[in-house]
């Protein structure tokens, strides 16, 4: 036996704790008449803004945006299958970064004790710096689980020289990329009545596949 072509694959996962959180929220009004509807709006929306400001002075928010405004008007039906009058509906759509647990949860608890303000999500997540460098250093770890296997495997084939051909993420050494490594799973929560949140862990994890000559 002089020569065998090994292929094997690699996995690494490693826990980090999360340094900041995505949060939507959207203020949604309606009413009878449309000026006093949009006002109303506008109003608790700049209120909600006020707020994400003085966290953003203090460096507990590291960006925040005003994304969509909506305005439409509809004409509901009642049971008996009569029209009702207009109404008139006005939403804003508002998303930010938290980078304080407590922060979030103080603004959470203050800004939806209006019946205006409602949380559509609250998404934890790593830092761009920290994403990057725990993603290398999965990755790398992966690349060299492949390498300990393949040389296990040649070493139980009685071979002792193990050379890389090739290295990828997995599916991809078959032709199939539906798998690409590393990942990270971000965390996703609810805001729950007493908006005490603590960040969770969020898992990152990378799969490589090696094919590796065996001398």
């Amino acid at each position: 036996m002089s020569e065998v072509i090994i292929t094997v694959r690699g996995e690494s996962e490693t826990r980090v704790r999360a340094e900041e959180a995505a949060v939507r929220v959207t203020v949604s009004t309606d009413g009878p008449t449309r000026g006093p509807v949009v006002e109303r709006a506008q109003e608790r929306a700049a209120s909600v803004q006020d707020g994400l400001v003085a966290h953003l002075r203090s460096g507990e928010v590291s960006e925040w945006s005003s994304a969509r405004v909506s305005v439409w008007s509809d004409r509901p039906w009642n049971n008996d299958g009569a029209q009702l009058p207009l109404v008139h509906h006005a939403s804003v759509e508002l998303s930010a970064t938290f980078t304080d647990a407590g922060a979030l949860s103080w603004w959470l608890g203050d800004v939806t004790e209006s019946d205006d303000v409602q949380v559509t999500a609250v998404e934890w997540r790593l830092a761009h710096e920290t994403r990057v460098r725990v993603e290398r250093k999965v990755a790398a770890s992966a690349v060299q689980v492949a390498v300990e296997r393949a040389a296990a495997y040649a070493e139980a084939l009685g071979l002792a020289s193990v050379t890389a051909v090739e290295i990828a993420d997995a599916g991809l050494l078959d032709r199939h990329p539906d798998a690409a490594m590393p990942r990270m799973m971000s965390a996703r929560a609810e805001a729950g009545p007493s908006f005490s949140l603590q960040a969770p862990e969020i898992v990152v994890s990378a799969t490589v596949e090696g094919r590796f000559r065996a001398e």
